[in-house]
């Protein structure tokens, strides 16, 4: 059964950077995205990743996603961090052969890492 597993979050301040892992137990073909939660706030799809890249508009320009097949593993780089970028975020497998931001096309998601942003 697939497993996903993110890791790499952390307390950082305004302006600061991180880079997320997201770990799967098996290769998987399909697009990988990245979406994130806060308290209070709808579910926010941020990137994905398949044969092209795509990002909501909150995160161009500062996150890149990136995919390792050999590790198994996608990245999230994050640079140029706010205090709105305050959530967890998770990870999930695309049920569509392509890239989409639609929260309804992905199932298979981890638990999650937390990202807080704050002076």
């Amino acid at each position: 059964q697939l497993q996903l597993v993110e890791s790499g979050g952390a307390s950082v301040q305004p302006g600061g950077s991180l880079r997320l892992a997201c770990t799967a137990s098996m290769f998987i073909a399909n697009p990988i995205v990245w979406f994130r939660q806060a308290p209070g706030k709808e579910r926010e799809v941020i990137s994905c990743i398949g044969i092209t890249t795509h990002y909501a508009d909150s995160v161009k320009g500062r996150f890149t996603i990136s995919r390792d097949n050999a590790r198994r593993t996608v990245y999230l780089q994050m640079n140029g961090l706010k205090p709105d970028d305050t959530a967890r975020y998770h990870c999930a497998a695309s049920k569509l052969s392509l890239c989409s931001l639609d929260p309804g096309s992905f199932d298979h998601w981890g638990v999650g890492t937390q990202v807080t942003v704050s002076s």
